[in-house]
């Protein structure tokens, strides 16, 4: 077994313990004391567990073989004996969903396994259930846009409060998603990549100057939703991003604060300060103490009801329109390639082979005229031209010496 420098099995390796012995995020965050996405982020690497919880997490990864035999026999551990009849699952803690995409060319040995992400229970429905899919990708992407849009486009609305919006940053975000789906594809947290593109085009400072930004959409019908519809959207952009994460989504604090890109501290006192600005203004919220403030909100969050519906278009319709869009690009880009091509080959056949210097134009220089040949006599030059002509003594005797 790969062990790290904390005395913990790698990343990957805990993964692995974790399904062999058949157990779900939720089973071992309750035995470690912690949230499934705190568990999910221990497997992917994101963070690390530290002091008593990373203790408590390697005594239960030691344990796990000594598990596996006995689920085998018993089923998993903590279930009843498989004589009796399973109880039905319980709807608040259902298991982690889970993509398998294949590498295109690869065998059973290209195999790559990645979470799609943390169930959104308190902004939008629960769609925590067992995925296990080996599939091409478009039908990889059509599984996770299924998953996951639903729930993008509420809380895209918490943070804009209008549909149209929201749902064209949900479409937006998938579309990316589709043309880099390599990179998603393999990724650690797909939803959490998709969510993040989300979250920066609906909160993006310049949709203010868009004319559909002028009239605000219709209120929620419930003046309790309206109330705290009214009052997360008067948070700032950095504040409503951070709540809505933490309390909504459900992220640790550590999660939280590598996703919004910010130290762990200062998401800390943007939580704080975003908890006391809604305990202000929605007075469900003023008389609960500040340590169940995250819970209240979370549970006043999932119950929040748009007066309209936020149906995402259907994935074919995203993975279509990516796909027009790109062919475009590409035709576009190449229209302009030849059109370049074309003028540079006209330039260099008609372009001279040597250089003509132009004829530079008359000009006058200290005053003297710029027109050629014997200037035009003025009325005194003229008078002394005459007078030298008339003298007698014009030649070689003018400058004879005279005795007088």
């Amino acid at each position: 077994m790969t062990r790290n420098v904390e005395g913990l099995p790698a990343p990957n390796e805990r993964r692995r313990l974790r399904e062999a012995a058949e157990l779900t995020l939720d089973e071992v965050a309750t035995a470690v004391g912690v949230t499934a996405a705190t568990v999910r982020s221990w497997e992917s690497g994101r963070t690390t567990p530290r002091g008593r919880k990373r203790d408590a997490y390697a005594r239960f990864l030691a344990g796990i073989p000594e598990l596996a035999p006995a689920a085998d026999a018993t089923g998993p551990p903590g279930r009843a004996d498989p004589a009796a009849p399973a109880a039905p699952a319980a709807p608040a803690a259902p298991a982690e969903p889970v993509l398998v995409a294949v590498a295109p060319g690869a065998g059973a040995e290209g195999v790559a396994e990645a979470p799609v992400g943390p169930a959104d229970t308190a902004a939008g429905p629960a769609t925590r259930t067992k995925v296990r899919l080996v599939v091409d990708p478009a039908e990889a992407f059509d599984t996770l846009y299924d998953l996951a849009a639903p729930a993008l486009a509420r809380q895209a609305y918490l943070l804009t409060g209008r549909r149209a919006l929201a749902l064209e940053a949900v479409d937006r975000a998938f579309t990316r998603a589709w043309d880099q789906w390599p990179e998603v594809a393999t990724d650690p947290d797909p939803v959490g990549w998709v969510r993040t593109i989300v979250y920066e085009y609906a909160l993006s400072p310049w949709h203010r100057f868009r004319r559909s930004h002028r009239r605000p959409d219709r209120p929620p019908a419930d003046p309790a939703d309206r109330i705290l519809l009214d009052a997360l959207l008067a948070l700032p952009r950095f504040h409503r991003r951070t709540v809505l994460l933490y309390d909504g989504v459900g992220l640790d604090l550590p999660d939280t604060a590598a996703e919004t890109e910010a130290t762990t501290p200062a998401t800390g006192n943007r939580i704080l300060n975003a908890h006391a600005d809604l305990a202000a203004r929605v007075p469900e919220l003023a008389d609960v103490p500040v340590e169940k403030q995250s819970a209240a909100l979370r549970e006043r969050l999932a119950a929040l009801r748009p007066p309209f519906s936020l149906d995402p278009r259907p994935a074919a319709a995203v993975r279509g329109g990516g796909e027009r869009r790109t062919r475009q690009w590409t035709r576009a880009t190449l229209g302009l390639t030849a059109v370049i091509t074309a003028a540079t080959a006209y330039t260099a056949v008609t372009a001279p082979t040597q250089y003509d210097p132009p004829l530079a134009p008359g000009e006058s220089v200290s005053g003297v005229p710029p027109l050629s040949g014997p200037q035009q006599l003025t009325e005194r030059s003229r008078q002394l031209h005459d007078k030298l002509r008339a003298d007698p003594e014009a030649g070689p005797a003018r400058i004879a010496p005279r005795l007088d």
